[in-house]
C-alpha cells in the first residue's frame, strides 16, 4: 500500500510551476469556454429575476470559498497538495456537464462548489513549495498570466463554436478538458510538500486557530496603516466583484451586445489588463511612486463605473472598458505596499489580510449588484413602463453605487503614509501573531503552522477579467 501511495505521488519529474500552470490553464479555459452558454441558460433558467438571481448563486459561492479556503490551505499543509489539487479541480468542474442535463441543478451546484473552488489557493501553496522567496513573485505572475491568457482565448472560442456548432458541443468539449485536467493531476502532477514537513499520520489535529476564516480579518484593526490599505481593498473591490459576476450577463442583454461581442470585449480587456500590469505598473512605480500609483488606479476605478453606469451606448462600453483595464493596477499596487510595510517574517500575514477581505467581497458584491439592479427593476426581458426616467438616465445603477465606493477608497488612501516605517510596524504585528518563519522552516511540536496559501504577493486583479 505504501508504495502504490509513493507511486500516485510521483507523477513526472520533479515538482515545478509548470505543472501548477497547466492546471490553472484547463481548468479556467474550460470554464471560459461556458461563458456564452452560461449566460443564455441563465437568463432561461431565472426569465423574471436574472440578476438577483446571479448575485445570490455567485454570493453564495464566494462566502463558502472565504470560508473554505483557510481549512483547505492547513489540510494541504498536512496532507500534502496532490490530493487537494485533485478534490477542488473535480469539485470546480463538477457542474460543467450538467448545464445542459438540468440547468436549475447546474446552478445549485456550482453555488455550494464554492466549498471547494479554491484550487488558487492550492496552486499558490504548491508554488511556495518548489520556489526560493526571491523567485516567487515571478512565478505567481506566471500563474496569474496563465490565467487570464485562458480567460482571454476560451470566451471568443466557446461563443463561435455555440454559434455554429450549438451549445451542447461546447458542454461536451468542456467536459472533456475538465477530465483532462483531472487526468493530468492524478497521472503527471508529482507531490511538491517534502515528505519531513508532513506530520507521520494521516489523522494530524489542525488547529481551529488555522482554519479560522475570520483570524485574517481581526488582526486588521492592530495596526493604523494596515487598517487603512485594508478598508481602501474592501471598498474598491466589492464593486469590482459585483461587476465581474454580472457585467457580462448586462453587457449582453441590456446593452445588447451579441455573444461574439461580449467574448471580444473580455479577450480586449484581458490583453490591456496584462500590459497595465506589467509595462504601465512598473513604469508608474518607479516614477510616481507606490501610494500615488493606488490613488490614480482608484481614480481610472471611478472613471470607469461612472462610465459604465451612465453609459447607453455600445462604444461607451468598450471605452470604459479600455479605463477598467488601467484601474487593474490597483491590487499589485496594494500588494507592494503590503510587502514593504511588513516584516520580511509577516508577509503571509500581511497579504492573508487583504485575500481575506478580496474573499469577503467575492461573496458580498454579486449579492449586493443582484439586489440593487432588482430594487431599480432593471430585468432582462423589458424594463417596466412605471419608471421610465430613472433608466433613462441611470442604465446601470449599481456600477454608479460602484463608483461612490470607489471614491470612499480613494479619500481613505489619501491617508495612507507613503512610507510607513518597517520597524515599529513589524514590532506591532509580531506582539499579535504567532512567529511564522520561512515555510520550510521546521515546527516545535504543537505549534500552529500559518497556511502557504496566505503567501499570495500576486497579481490577482486578473479575476476582473
Amino acid at each position: 500500500e505504501e508504495n502504490h501511495y509513493q507511486g500516485w505521488r510521483n507523477g513526472f519529474g520533479s515538482p515545478s510551476v509548470y505543472h501548477a500552470v497547466i492546471v490553472i490553464f484547463l481548468e479556467f479555459f474550460a470554464w471560459g469556454l461556458l461563458t456564452a452558454p452560461t449566460l443564455g441558460a441563465l437568463h432561461e433558467t431565472f426569465p423574471k429575476h436574472t440578476f438577483l438571481m446571479n448575485g445570490l448563486i455567485q454570493g453564495v459561492k464566494g462566502l463558502l470559498s472565504f470560508l473554505s479556503a483557510p481549512l483547505i490551505g492547513a489540510l494541504s499543509d498536512v496532507w500534502g497538495r496532490k490530493s487537494f489539487l485533485l478534490l477542488t479541480v473535480f469539485f470546480t468542474c463538477a457542474p460543467i456537464p450538467l448545464l445542459k442535463i438540468s440547468p436549475w441543478w447546474y446552478f445549485a451546484i456550482i453555488s455550494v462548489s464554492g466549498v471547494f473552488a479554491v484550487t488558487f489557493s492550492v496552486i499558490f501553496a504548491y508554488v511556495a513549495d518548489i520556489t526560493q522567496e526571491h523567485e516567487r513573485s515571478m512565478a505567481y505572475g506566471m500563474v496569474s498570466a496563465t490565467f487570464a491568457a485562458s480567460l482571454v482565448t476560451s470566451p471568443a472560442i466557446g461563443a463561435y463554436l455555440s454559434q455554429v456548432y450549438g451549445d451542447s458541443l461546447v458542454v461536451v468539449l468542456a467536459s472533456a478538458i475538465a477530465m483532462l485536467d483531472i487526468c493530468f493531476i492524478l497521472v503527471a502532477v508529482p507531490e511538491s510538500l517534502p515528505e519531513k514537513m508532513r506530520p507521520a499520520s494521516w489523522g494530524a489535529p489542525i488547529s481551529w486557530e488555522q482554519a479560522d476564516p475570520f483570524a485574517s480579518l481581526r488582526k486588521v484593526g492592530q495596526d493604523s496603516t494596515v487598517l487603512l490599505i485594508c478598508i481602501t481593498v474592501f471598498l474598491s473591490y466589492l464593486p469590482e466583484a459585483g461587476q465581474y459576476s454580472s457585467f457580462f450577463l448586462y453587457l449582453q442583454q441590456i446593452m445588447g451586445f451579441s455573444p461574439e461581442s461580449v467574448a471580444a470585449f473580455i479577450a480586449v480587456l484581458g490583453l490591456l489588463s496584462i500590459v497595465a500590469q506589467t509595462v504601465v505598473l512598473s513604469l508608474l512605480m518607479r516614477s510616481i511612486g507606490n501610494k500615488n500609483t493606488i490613488l490614480l488606479g482608484l481614480g481610472f476605478q471611478i472613471l470607469q463605473l461612472a462610465w459604465y453606469g451612465f453609459g447607453s451606448e455600445p462604444w461607451m462600453m468598450w471605452a470604459a472598458g479600455a479605463v477598467a483595464a488601467m484601474s487593474s493596477i490597483t491590487f499589485p499596487a496594494v500588494s507592494a505596499l503590503i510587502s514593504r510595510t511588513a516584516d520580511p517574517d509577516q508577509q503571509g500575514v500581511g497579504q492573508g489580510m487583504v485575500t481575506g477581505i478580496r474573499g469577503l467581497c467575492n461573496g458580498l458584491g454579486p449579492a449586493l449588484y443582484g439586489f440593487i439592479f432588482y430594487i431599480f427593476h432593471v430585468e432582462l426581458d423589458q424594463v417596466p413602463e412605471k419608471e421610465p426616467d430613472i433608466h433613462a438616465i441611470i442604465p446601470g445603477p449599481p456600477f454608479l453605487f460602484g463608483a461612490c465606493s470607489v471614491l470612499l477608497a480613494l479619500l481613505v488612501a489619501l491617508f495612507i503614509p507613503e512610507h510607513p516605517h518597517m520597524g515599529t510596524r513589524a514590532g506591532s504585528w509580531k506582539k499579535h501573531t504567532s512567529p511564522h518563519g520561512h515555510p520550510h522552516s521546521p515546527h516545535p511540536p504543537g505549534e500552529a503552522k500559518e497556511p502557504l496559501l496566505q503567501d499570495t504577493n500576486v497579481l490577482l486583479s486578473f479575476i476582473e477579467i
